[in-house]
């Protein structure tokens, strides 16, 4: 961990979850965002990605470390990006400066299996069935097939990303250390969801 920076910019964004080996195509065009974008591609293309709460200017505490790996200027001054996720963080303390965005004080140490080799041989096969009665009740439509040809982790943070819940939930999955207990989590919220869409679909029958 000592590879990455102890002290990042951070780019908030609500209701968006973000990945370690994930990909997150950006359009920036806020002037602060520029800012952040241009110099963080200028310095070590690192930047942090951390959802805001719903009060204020606060943020939840895990987010996660992406790097620039692809990059555009556009004719009319936006900027579009591509962030390849490298490894969640805890947030410290903010650090006081003369930019229009924020940076962080931060600490990687409880998320070094993020580094890890990808990890095979996780059970899914619930999870899968649940996410496809899950998407279908909400009217979502999923390349199924493509699906399949991702590697175990990818299917799961693909999930974790795209499903329709809560922003509080997308952060349980976001926080939660290994990928079986972001499987079990995953598979607990949406069956949540899928119980309580049948409780209503049966009372309004």
């Amino acid at each position: 961990m000592k590879l990455f920076p102890k002290i990042i910019p951070v780019f908030p964004l609500s209701g968006v979850i973000y990945f370690p080996k994930t990909n997150l195509p950006l359009n920036i065009f806020e002037q602060r965002y520029l800012d952040l974008v241009n110099d963080t591609y200028k310095k070590d293309k690192f930047m942090g990605m951390v959802q805001s709460q719903r009060h204020g200017n606060e943020l939840y505490k895990v987010g996660c470390l992406g790097k620039i790996s692809d990059f555009k200027k556009i004719k009319d001054g936006r900027v579009l990006i591509n962030l390849t996720g490298v490894t969640r963080f805890k947030l410290l303390e903010e650090i006081d400066n003369n930019k229009l965005y924020r940076e962080f004080k931060v600490d990687y140490k409880n998320y070094e299996l993020d580094l890890n080799e990808i990890k095979k041989n996780l059970q899914t096969g619930s999870l899968i069935d649940k996410a496809k009665v899950f998407f279908k009740k909400n009217g979502l439509l999923l390349n199924w097939k493509e699906f399949e040809k991702l590697d175990e982790n990818q299917k799961i943070n693909t999930l974790s990303m795209i499903s329709p819940v809560t922003n509080e939930e997308k952060q349980k999955l976001l926080e939660a250390l290994t990928m079986e207990d972001k499987i079990e989590a995953l598979e607990s919220i949406m069956s949540f969801y899928i119980h309580d869409f049948n409780i209503n679909n049966r009372t309004v029958q």
